[in-house]
């Protein structure tokens, strides 16, 4: 093993993130190589710096008019350089703020730094790396986001554990996350992603429920379970009910107990509504933790991502930074999520006269982009390919459910989509 890294697994060797580390976790550290030495020569090399592969002319990155027209509000450093490996500064800086904003249970000192990733699925697939190794079980509930399985499955050789997301009477089934930890945990160990709003059911836990999860990982981490809890926050903020837990459950577990890494996945994706920008954020909290025992698991999520995509894009970051900082961005955000919250009423009001339907049974939900039917009978992808025919898109999940993104529909078009489905799977 490098040294470096030998070094950086002192540091926090007695603390559970450095037990839950995979094997390539606990070799990863950050080269002192070109990377390195540029950083300090930007600091130090105010003569003539000849370090970095980019080419300047008269002091400044060079910067095709062609492009300068495309982005005129940007200096060729904000662009076309390359970004930092852990992200912009000024951005990382904001983001935690706004961060703890929108979760006011976080403490700044108690909790990382975010490290920035190209979309939250680069994080997820960035934590996968660092924390599971090849044969170990991550636990996640049995309605979740496909791309999982490739990442757990395919790429880390792992297996997934699932059960049941909702109870009998369509709450969020805690007791399921319990027993599941406690039977897939190796040598204490237990990987866990939550995912709300959830994809794909759109539903999120109840104030109530949140607590109660805590609790319930809470009481595991007390027996002695080692637990990396993963927050896949995409859709966070989208909530639509006033009994709905308002914040991300990083707000509950950041500092909640030393057994407890929370990992909390984020991006601007949907959360600001700037899909194909693939600016994302891995944040990191647990109880104990110090700055310098942080800055250890950030340099080592560097380090993955200097091994893979070097550095994430400049001008995505740029212009998030640039728009985050305007006096008129949160209202415009909040004008796109009551439209959203509309949608969502209305199709409430349009299931409530379809409760009896003998074929589609809507899934519990309140929030996010998506709701998903249950089939009582007949098959999901028999009913996806009738509404094709209809030129209708929607997604079937086991042959057994139906989602619908009503976040890609307009308004006005919400109750014929939906009359369209109930039509189309009575003739099932």
């Amino acid at each position: 093993m490098n040294k470096l890294a030998i070094d950086l697994n002192n540091i926090i060797s007695e603390t559970t993130p450095y037990e839950l580390l995979s094997d390539f976790g606990k070799r990863l550290y950050f080269p002192k190589g070109i990377v390195a030495q540029s950083a300090e020569a930007n600091q130090r090399a105010k003569v003539y710096n000849a370090t970095i592969g980019m080419a300047v002319s008269h002091g400044e990155a060079i910067e095709l008019d062609s492009l300068k027209k495309l982005l005129p509000d940007l200096k060729p450093a904000e662009a076309v350089t390359y970004a930092p490996t852990g992200g912009d500064p000024a951005l990382l800086k904001l983001w935690k703020s706004d961060m703890i904003r929108k979760n006011p249970g976080l403490i700044a000192e108690s909790i990382s730094t975010p490290v920035l990733t190209s979309g939250l699925t680069h994080g997820i697939s960035l934590l996968m790396d660092m924390f599971v190794d090849r044969g170990e079980t991550v636990v996640i509930p049995d309605m979740f986001w496909g791309n999982y399985r490739l990442m757990i499955e395919e790429c880390r050789e792992a297996s997934i554990a699932s059960f049941p997301f909702y109870t009998e009477d369509k709450k969020l089934n805690i007791d399921g996350f319990t027993e599941t930890i406690k039977k897939s945990a190796k040598n204490m160990k237990a990987v866990v992603i939550v995912n709300f709003p959830n994809n794909p059911t759109g539903y999120s836990p109840s104030t109530d429920e949140a607590h109660a999860l805590k609790n319930a990982l809470v009481a595991l981490a007390d027996e002695g379970y080692k637990l990396l809890v993963i927050m896949d926050d995409a859709y966070f903020g989208l909530f639509y009910e006033t009994d709905t837990y308002k914040h991300s459950l990083f707000n509950e577990l950041f500092d909640a107990h030393e057994n407890i890494l929370a990992a909390k996945g984020d991006a601007a994706t949907k959360e600001h509504f700037v899909w194909g920008f693939r600016v994302g954020f891995v944040t990191f909290g647990c109880k104990g933790m110090t700055a310098e025992q942080y800055k250890v698991l950030e340099t080592k999520m560097g380090a993955a991502i200097r091994a893979s995509i070097s550095n994430c894009s400049r001008p995505a970051q740029s212009l998030l930074l640039k728009a985050m900082q305007s006096p008129t961005y949160e209202a415009e955000k909040k004008s796109y999520e009551a439209e959203l919250k509309e949608r969502y009423l209305k199709i409430k009001a349009i299931i409530q006269k379809h409760q009896d339907d003998p074929v589609l049974d809507p899934l519990a939900f309140n929030s996010g982009y998506f709701m998903t039917y249950y089939m009582k009978k007949g098959s999901a992808e028999e009913l996806r390919q009738k509404l094709l025919e209809e030129g209708i898109g929607t997604i079937s999940i086991q042959d057994k459910y139906l989602r619908v993104a009503f976040s890609a529909v307009d308004d006005e078009n919400i109750e014929d989509l939906y009359e369209r489905i109930y039509k189309a799977a009575a003739k099932l």
